[in-house]
């Protein structure tokens, strides 16, 4: 019967434990997921400001050469806007990909625990019956 008991015992700190041990790799990866939410605006703000250097050196540039700012130099001036402009879009959207892949990981991770942790408490309550068992049948 202490043997049960021990067995039941057992069971239940390593369900707690599956548990705990889950909910830890979640937390990692929801942080994981704020990191590359952030990793992503500095990359966003990176690339903002190495176009806004490439587009002051196309104004100086052309302000230099004594053309106006019309025709194909404001296309030109327009075409890099609008790249920026993509660039930060695929930029946003790899991000969001990423970040949703975290909060998947996260989500498995607690459902892992949770499969875990009641396998181990069946194993627990199987232990106690199967104590109860031995008890009655060597009590006859």
């Amino acid at each position: 019967m202490i043997g049960a008991f021990l067995g039941y015992k057992g069971n239940q700190a390593a369900a707690k434990a599956a548990q705990q041990t889950a909910e830890f790799n979640a937390q990692v990866a929801e942080n994981e997921a704020v990191i590359l939410q952030r990793k992503k605006t500095a990359e966003d703000a990176k690339l903002r400001k190495a176009s806004e250097r490439t587009i002051a050196t196309q104004r100086v540039a052309t302000a230099a050469s004594g053309i106006e700012m019309s025709g194909s130099a404001l296309e030109a001036l327009k075409d890099s806007y609008k790249n920026t402009q993509m660039d930060a879009l695929n930029l946003a959207y790899a991000s969001d990909i990423e970040q949703a892949a975290k909060a998947s990981e996260a989500a498995l991770a607690r459902a892992e625990g949770r499969a875990r942790a009641t396998a181990y408490k069946t194993a627990s309550y199987q232990s106690l019956l199967e104590g109860a068992e031995k008890a009655a049948t060597l009590g006859q």
